[in-house]
């Protein structure tokens, strides 16, 4: 899985020193991660860096200097990158995939969810190109959804999203689309995800406060996607058959509420101040699925899929770091 080269090192001992030659190896996978500053390309990009693949992960605004910068609306950019750097995987993860962010910037959502894609797929020929979309492609009215299921996106953010699957598919008939329901995991802050924001009402205690209690939701462990992704890619460079629309989801079924009741479980917390809220209030954002559960049985079939962490399992690992009396340990690890 990787190549031997010879670089020359200096060695130093006391009165001595020595030039060797010494073997390294490199790794010949080579893999760019778009959004590798993000929720979840932080984990792929790591996923495939720790598994014998020579990761470049791409950001913008938080790209320096760990990543390169990267606007992905700019076609010779993204064709210097690609043609410089010579992927044989592309993971596209880069989106604006926050909702109501998108009902109210739909041109912003647009040009990132969709106009990008189109430039990446033009640019990806002989190149497995996988991108992440999502479970909202659905209007959650007839879960299970299977890969094959007609899509019918309740607001902006699922219908830029099928539009992006659209370019990719069209662009680059190779490539492949993972959609994915809601993610957690290691976050920079607890905001980040629609499921770790949960955490500062859990640890409130004293007030009571209402969570939603209405809409379906499988959250879904990022380092597991990141899994996938990796097994998929892997699977990809030797069989062209990878290719179309898969699904991968947690198979615990939880509104808001209950995660944030399993939250609190998983640290001993209290949960009698949270309260279930059984009916969306008027104006609460954009309109979500009730429940847009996926079927995941092609990867499965494959041998591609990976068993789901348990909830309560992923989500100490995910926001032990922030209990009060860790909030010093944040800078070590975030």
């Amino acid at each position: 899985m990787s190549e031997r080269e010879k670089e020359l090192k200096i060695h130093f001992s006391p009165g001595h020193v020595e030039l060797v030659q010494e073997d390294v190896y490199t790794p010949y996978r080579r893999v760019l991660v778009t959004g590798a500053t993000g929720l979840l390309g932080r984990v792929v990009y790591k996923e495939f860096q720790n598994n014998d693949w020579d990761a470049l992960g791409s950001g913008y605004n938080r790209a320096r200097p760990r990543f390169l910068r990267c606007n992905l609306l700019d076609e010779d950019a993204v064709r210097e990158v690609i043609h410089d750097f010579q992927p044989h995987v592309i993971v596209h993860c880069a989106a604006e995939r926050r909702p109501d962010v998108v009902e109210h910037h739909t041109e912003a959502a647009l040009n990132l969810n969709v106009h990008a894609c189109a430039t990446l797929a033009k640019e990806a020929a002989g190149i497995f190109l996988l991108y992440i979309s999502t479970d909202y492609v659905f209007d959650g009215r007839n879960p299970p959804y299977g890969e094959n299921d007609a899509p019918n996106p309740l607001n902006m953010y699922g219908k830029s999203k099928l539009e992006g699957e659209r370019e990719i598919l069209r662009q680059c008939p190779g490539a492949a689309v993972l959609r994915v329901p809601i993610l957690y995991g290691e976050v920079e802050k607890v905001e980040e995800s629609a499921v770790t924001v949960l955490w500062d009402r859990v640890q409130e205690g004293a007030e009571s406060c209402t969570i939603d209690h209405c809409q379906q939701r499988f959250p879904t462990y990022t380092k597991d996607v990141a899994r996938v992704c990796r097994n998929m890619a892997e699977r990809a460079l030797q069989d062209p058959s990878i290719r179309g629309i898969f699904h991968y989801s947690g198979k615990e079924q939880m509104t808001k509420y209950e995660m944030a009741c399993a939250i609190a479980d998983a640290f001993n917390l209290p949960s009698s101040h949270l309260i279930p809220l059984t009916e969306q209030p008027a104006g609460a954002g954009a309109q979500r699925p009730q429940n847009a559960q996926l079927e995941c049985s092609r990867l499965e079939l494959l041998g591609l899929s990976v068993d789901p962490t348990p909830f309560k399992t992923a989500i100490r690992d995910s926001l032990w770091p922030f209990l009060h009396d860790k909030r010093w340990r944040q800078t070590v690890f975030h």
